[in-house]
């Protein structure tokens, strides 16, 4: 493509500039277009649009904020710099790389060899001149800070050296090279919406790796040399035991990131090579969430309302670990919570502080555990009770009592179902005849990924995926049937399905977040006859079935059919 020839045949250029234009670029080894916009002989906007009606691809706007840093380092800044092209996205396994120029035959060469190397398939779309340089300015940035903060503690590392063992390390990790450095995997990990960040030493390492939308991705490698001040620095924030290494230690910490309060919980764990730190991250405006939010809705959610407007009663979340059971506890919390009700929450640990909450943590080196601060909040005249967990006899026996008392309590226990809950509270010691006077709801709940409103696709599922689609959708009595759409596709004439796509909105992913899936088993009189004569799983999932529960798979289903997530998703979690 001549770009020049192109805007002299649309009279935007004079035919004689074009020549001095030409050997300008060749003289400088600029682009073209580059030469154009210095000599402001045309719009950048306008420049570009019609580059890329002549190429047949898109020109993307996007911000250079908004691209994840592990998507930019799939394309190395030398390569990025010289043949002026970038990675954006990464969508449904296809890379979407920005190129200035994608005519020229050698960045095209270069790219299709990165691809060989780095092992991935790509596509290509036209960047600006100066969209590529914002986005080269911004990765220099954060890879400048990082570089820089690392070049300064590796320095105070080396003064350290030769000091006694017990000062060694005193100044340093309150001094700012350091502080940097765990600053700026604060920050990014907030911003890059992690969940989690872990620390972990190697042999010959320290490796960094942020928890995004459930999956762990390597973020940094530092030397091994700054381990024990970054450790450090982090033990000083929790007001951890610097010089305990031998055994586990748990904190927490607040910081101000993006003007926003952001709670850090930490956890010391030694390893062969050093402690692991994990720290969880505690954003507020992530953690704490409406019904809609955690994806309650139709009779899953009436039914939850239904227990927590009793007086009294038992409601149990079960579900694997990371699943969002806390989440929700503290979703009804939220819901329920008003002046005229005094509500206690015992936990391990406090997570979220939430408005109008008494909230306490265990402690078990004190022996203050979830029995025994069960028994002191029964003495503070509470309405409703949280505890974080019931994991022996003594504490499911301290629940129900509490249930049967004339308060509602909410717990979670560890079960794979709904059906799950009331064989395990038999076998942890709680007689039959005080459940079906207790327990009000048992919640089964797994987490899937969100897709991006802004640029999920329609897709027909191929036919085998839709006649298991339709075998569950059979199942749902009509009333369940959440809107015309589902009850058009349990008759199989317009089922259609979501994928992700990838936009700046979701940084590439297609997803934004994640949500729940859940099923409600709720007591009835005829599931308290069941438990009363033969409480087995088989016989209390049979009744649960028979009263139009919702499973799990269905309820995925039926938010695949909505486009909140996809079919893929809804069978990952919810395979047995």
């Amino acid at each position: 493509m001549n770009i020049l020839k192109i805007l002299v045949e649309k009279k935007l250029l004079a035919s004689e500039i074009a020549p001095k234009i030409q050997g300008e670029a060749t003289r400088t080894q600029k682009l073209i277009e580059e030469v154009l916009l210095e000599q402001k002989l045309i719009e950048e906007e306008l420049l570009f649009s019609i580059k890329a009606e002549e190429l047949a691809i898109p020109l993307k706007s996007v911000e250079p904020k908004d691209i994840p840093v592990k998507i930019l380092e799939l394309i190395g800044e030398d390569a990025a710099s010289h043949y002026r092209m970038v990675p954006l996205a990464r969508r449904q396994g296809v890379v979407e790389v920005g190129m200035v120029a994608p005519e020229d035959a050698k960045a095209k060469e270069a790219l299709n060899f990165l691809a060989r190397q780095g092992s991935f398939s790509f596509q290509v779309a036209l960047l600006s001149v100066s969209q590529f340089a914002a986005i080269m300015r911004h990765y220099r940035n954060q890879r400048n800070e990082m570089g820089q903060a690392l070049v300064e503690l590796q320095d105070e590392v080396k003064e350290e050296k030769g000091k006694g063992k017990e000062q060694k390390f005193a100044r340093l990790v309150q001094e700012a090279p350091v502080t940097k450095m765990v600053a700026v995997i604060l920050r990014n990990a907030v911003e890059g919406k992690a969940s989690d960040i872990h620390i972990e030493p190697t042999r010959d390492k320290l490796r960094v790796r942020f928890r995004m939308l459930g999956d762990l991705y390597s973020s940094l490698f530092l030397p091994k040399s700054v381990q024990q001040a970054v450790v450090s620095r982090i033990k000083i924030l929790s007001n951890l035991k610097i010089d305990e290494t031998r055994v586990p230690q748990g904190g927490r910490f607040s910081a101000v990131i993006d003007e926003k309060s952001i709670d850090f919980r930490v956890s010391t764990f030694p390893t062969a090579f050093g402690e692991k730190v994990a720290i969880r991250v505690l954003d507020p405006e992530v953690g704490l969430k409406g019904f809609d939010e955690l994806g309650l809705d139709g009779s899953n959610l009436e039914k939850i309302q239904k227990a927590l407007k009793r007086p009294f009663g038992l409601v149990l979340v079960t579900g694997p670990t990371g699943s969002g059971k806390t989440t929700t506890l503290y979703g009804m919390l939220t819901s329920i919570s008003s002046e005229s009700l005094n509500i206690v929450s015992l936990e391990d640990p406090v997570e979220y502080l939430v408005e109008g909450v008494n909230q306490s943590q265990v402690r078990s080196d004190i022996d203050y555990d979830f029995a025994q601060g069960l028994r002191q909040i029964l003495r503070q005249d509470p309405d409703v009770i949280m505890i974080g967990e019931v994991r022996d006899e003594d504490t499911a026996s301290l629940v129900v009592h509490a249930a049967l008392t004339g308060h509602i309590v909410l717990s979670t226990l560890h079960t794979n179902s709904a059906f799950g809950v009331i064989p395990r509270l038999l076998d942890m010691g709680v007689d039959k005849y005080l459940i079906p006077a207790t327990l009000s709801v048992a919640i089964s709940q797994r987490l899937v990924r969100h897709l991006c409103h802004n640029c999920k696709e329609r897709v027909k599922p191929k036919e085998a995926m839709k006649e298991l689609i339709l075998s569950e959708l059979r199942k749902i009595p009509g009333a369940q049937e959440k809107s015309v759409s589902v009850h058009i596709a349990t008759r199989g004439e317009d089922l259609s399905l979501f994928v992700p796509k990838g936009c700046k909105e979701c940084g590439g992913s297609g997803y934004v977040g994640r949500i729940g899936l859940f099923e409600v088993l709720e007591m009835t009189d005829e599931l308290s006859d069941v438990v009363l004569k033969d409480p087995s799983e088989v016989n209390i999932a049979k009744e649960g079935l028979r009263q139009g529960m919702i499973t799990l798979r269905q309820d995925g289903i039926l938010k695949a059919i909505d486009g909140t997530t996809t079919i893929e998703e809804v069978i990952r979690v919810t395979e047995e």
